[in-house]
């Protein structure tokens, strides 16, 4: 696996180089401490994996992380960062990036890789609970569906999901990727694959992140 990683301390990009290099989670392909470089890079070297902060002078990593994946729609970035700014967060799942995760602890970085490149999304703990305990700003709130309103109930949005469907999103929402959710029910990667392209249809919803995150809003 070769990641790359955009910070706009080095210290930060040294550190989780060595980590990652070291534990042999992966080859780290180039680094970059500002927003346009990550993107002039990314066109000249995309890695499998890209770790981008927020913060970075000039274009900020969200901006570049749009652009990235406006131009690569299958672009693997999770947001690393030390800021849980729901408007941060919001913007994260708005561009379809592959998770968020807050620098609590570097090691937790490892398995969040593993997970992205496993075709997982990855959201921290803070972020999940945010989104869970119902305590999002408007502009999360946006990125959420408007018939949840907090309630234990299915909302309009996923009523007309048949009950394998709705089986398939709850492991979505719990991180499980294609395979493993094929394993648990006992179903073909392809089928799965199917059943997912089925829901994002039938929920109007844009990709699997989102689609994850409004499940677990309603929830």
């Amino acid at each position: 696996m070769r990641v790359a990683i955009a910070d706009d301390d080095s210290i930060v990009c040294s550190s989780l180089s060595t980590i990652l290099e070291a534990t042999g989670t992966a080859d780290v392909a180039w680094t970059a401490n500002a927003g346009a470089d990550t993107v002039t890079r990314y066109e000249k070297d995309a890695p499998d994996v890209l770790l981008v902060d927020v913060q970075m002078p000039g274009m900020n990593g969200l901006e570049a992380s749009e652009l990235i994946l406006t131009a690569h729609p299958d672009a693997r970035i999770l947001v690393l960062t030390t800021f849980a700014d729901e408007s941060y967060i919001a913007k994260a799942l708005e561009i379809g990036t592959k998770g968020y995760l807050i620098k609590q602890d570097v090691s937790s970085v490892i398995p969040a890789v593993q997970a992205v490149m496993a075709g997982q999304v990855v959201m921290g703990a803070e972020v999940l609970n945010k989104l869970r305990t119902g305590v999002q700003p408007m502009a999360t709130r946006t990125l959420l569906d408007a018939d949840c309103n907090g309630l234990n109930e299915i909302p309009e949005r996923f009523a007309n999901l048949t009950e394998r469907e709705r089986e398939v999103l709850e492991l979505v929402a719990e991180g499980l990727d294609n395979r493993e959710i094929a394993t648990k029910l006992f179903l073909s990667e392809g089928t799965v694959r199917n059943r997912i392209s089925d829901i994002l249809a039938k929920t109007n919803i844009s990709n699997r992140t989102k689609l994850a995150v409004e499940w677990l809003s309603c929830q």
